[in-house]
């Protein structure tokens, strides 16, 4: 049997990247997934993500989201409990990287970083946990909610200060969530991702940066979106029920050394 069977889930920032491996696994595993970006084209060319559940079986609608909303990120959810009746999980994966060093990051920059990468975390927990608390448990849970979170939420972000301290709310939240509802039923934990291999366009990691990355990674090789797709995929199941308020880290021991 599918490990996600009937299970539903919505997914933001799955258009492209992480987001969009997570919201392939689940959806082959047999969630119905609710594709949740402000654009439903990949950032790195090719099929969209709808279309590549599809083509292999999935279920699977898209939503045009802006996670910096409310309004958007509780029209999701709605749209998930008026299609299948509940919702059973909920990742928060969509971020942006903006701004640079403390000097050199403009007030525009860190207010941009902050609404999408908490604000939007904490739209998402909240609308999510809304839903979930009117729920029956499915055996002793009744919903699950997994934050993307970042290897530099417990270390610096080498000139990307806004992003870092995103990324260190998003762990606190996690536990502040996890500690408050599990008496509810609601599991909430984050996943740490280190330098993932991602084809979104944009920036280009330069050799010195890979090479670097790789460096610092005692597995020999820098991560792909599959990786933390199983992370998510494990957090997402029954497996991992008696987990909650935890920080993953999936960055081939890259925290260890």
């Amino acid at each position: 049997m599918p490990r996600l069977e009937n299970h539903t889930a919505i997914v933001t920032g799955s258009s492209s990247g992480i987001g969009r491996a997570i919201a392939q696994r689940f959806a082959s595993e047999g969630a119905h997934v609710l594709l949740a970006d402000k654009i439903e084209e990949t950032r790195g060319g090719g099929p969209t993500t709808l279309e590549l559940i599809k083509q292999s079986g999935g279920a699977a609608d898209y939503l045009q989201t802006n996670v910096a909303s409310w309004e958007d990120l509780s029209a999701c959810v709605e749209h998930v409990a008026a299609k299948h009746g509940r919702l059973d999980i909920m990742v928060n994966n969509a971020a942006i990287g903006a701004g640079g060093r403390l000097t050199k990051t403009t007030e525009a920059e860190w207010d941009e970083t902050m609404a999408v990468n908490l604000k939007g975390v904490f739209f998402g927990c909240k609308a999510a946990a809304q839903q979930m608390l009117t729920q029956n448990p499915r055996g002793e849970v009744r919903g699950r909610i997994i934050n993307i979170s970042s290897q530099h939420g417990m270390i610096s972000s080498p000139n990307h200060l806004a992003y870092g301290v995103s990324k260190a709310g998003v762990v606190y939240m996690t536990r502040q969530i996890a500690s408050d509802y599990a008496p509810d039923g609601i599991v909430c934990n984050a996943i740490a991702p280190g330098k993932i291999l991602t084809n979104m366009g944009g920036h280009v990691p330069t050799a010195e940066q890979t090479a670097y990355s790789t460096s610092r990674t005692p597995w020999p090789r820098l991560g792909q979106p599959e990786d933390v797709a199983s992370a998510a995929l494990f957090l997402a199941s029954p497996e991992a029920t008696y987990i909650t308020g935890e920080n993953l880290m999936v960055d081939g021991g890259w925290m260890a050394s």
